[in-house]
């Protein structure tokens, strides 16, 4: 259950549901791709499957997706948020993690749509 008194994962919101946790499960869409980003983030650090995969575009969504257990994740930061137009729109950010003890970045710029309404993640560049 959640609390309105957790601080959401991602670092935006002094809340969890007025934040991602508006997302997660409600049927209501992030209105734009670094919301949706900010929401797939909280996800992975609340282990929540069923919203990646229902936010990953259907053309390049996996069938299943096993999350690596152990993953503590850290924090996220947004580099930047560039709509590209209407539909499209990419988001560089830096997610932190600690597996067995090591720490862990990932820095990714990542490729979103919006098709009828819904934004979608589609895939995204590992940057160095």
């Amino acid at each position: 259950m959640r609390s309105s008194k957790t601080a959401c994962p991602c670092g935006r919101g002094p809340s969890l549901d007025g934040c991602c946790g508006r997302y997660l499960g409600t049927g209501v869409p992030a209105p734009d791709a670094e919301s949706l980003m900010r929401s797939r983030y909280t996800a992975f650090v609340r282990g929540d499957v069923a919203h990646l995969l229902a936010t990953w575009h259907p053309g390049t969504r996996p069938e299943t997706l096993d999350l690596e257990p152990g993953v503590k994740w850290l924090g996220l930061e947004v580099k930047r948020h560039t709509p590209m137009d209407h539909t499209h729109a990419e988001v560089e950010f830096v997610a932190r993690s600690r597996v067995q003890g090591k720490g862990q970045r990932l820095h990714e710029c990542s490729r979103f749509v919006r098709e009828d309404g819904c934004w979608f993640y589609v895939d995204g560049d590992i940057l160095h």
